[in-house]
């Protein structure tokens, strides 16, 4: 298995508040981890930081392979963070009404969960074909589903960053989490919307497509944020499964 990541500011924002992470626990599975922050003077910086160094420790302790157990400690984790996330915003004023995106990547023997809340997505990449494996909680993902815009209107719409679900705003978190096989070349790619908004899925399957190194494929999608204007952070956290099962 190979693993890269790349997180850059951007070309407009002052500060980056994505972060990223990636974890093993003690059984060897793996926790990939992306988060973009929001929210407050400073919170969008600390909620994602927050969620993933916290789930990312916890889940270090782990020694667990089965992935529906996965699942379970995965959701009562999320709920845990949320919490804690709320608590902090309330104890300091600066750090009000700060929350994050979050998706994630368990990577357990030949199977792997996606978990995720906001409008960080997961795609896989499989056979030469770009599939996005996580859904958009944004408004502008909603009015699509309802009809009330087209495709081609939501990448013009003026509230396509507001989002309807996310880490620290309500008591309740509410992601969805699925479970898949993993097949032999499989790519796995985590980002923020930095790099969605941006880069268009065509030209991402393009990318992860090239003959280039896996690093190099994460550099080029995080040039080519930036080349479109780069007014958001961008983060790319790119697995590749390049082994095959022995029988």
């Amino acid at each position: 298995m190979e693993y890269t990541y790349r997180t850059d500011i951007g070309r407009k924002r002052p500060n980056n508040q994505d972060y990223v992470g990636l974890f093993a626990n003690l059984a060897g599975s793996t926790l990939a981890i992306v988060a973009d922050g929001m929210g407050g003077h400073q919170g969008g910086d600390v909620a994602s930081e927050m969620a993933v160094s916290h789930l990312g420790y916890a889940f270090e302790s782990t020694s667990t392979t089965d992935v529906e157990t996965i699942v379970r400690w995965l959701i009562f984790e999320l709920q845990q963070e949320n919490d804690v996330i709320l608590e902090k915003a309330k104890r300091y004023a600066d750090l009000m009404g700060m929350g994050t995106t979050l998706v994630a990547v368990i990577i357990s023997g030949s199977r792997f969960v996606v978990a995720n809340i906001g409008d960080s997505r997961a795609y896989l990449y499989r056979g030469g074909h770009l599939l996005q494996i996580t859904e958009d909680h944004s408004l502008v993902n909603e009015l699509v589903k309802t009809g009330e815009l087209t495709p081609e209107e939501a990448q013009r719409f003026p509230q396509r960053n507001v989002i309807t679900r996310s880490l620290g705003v309500s008591e309740d978190v509410d992601a969805d989490v699925t479970i898949y096989d993993m097949e032999y070349d499989d790519y796995l790619l985590l980002c923020s919307d930095g790099l969605t908004n941006q880069v268009s899925d065509e030209e991402i399957a393009k990318v992860i497509a090239s003959p280039t190194p896996i690093g190099e494929k994460a550099e080029q999608l995080i040039t080519m944020a930036n080349a479109a204007g780069g007014p958001d952070n961008i983060s790319a956290l790119i697995i590749h499964q390049d082994w095959r099962e022995q029988p």
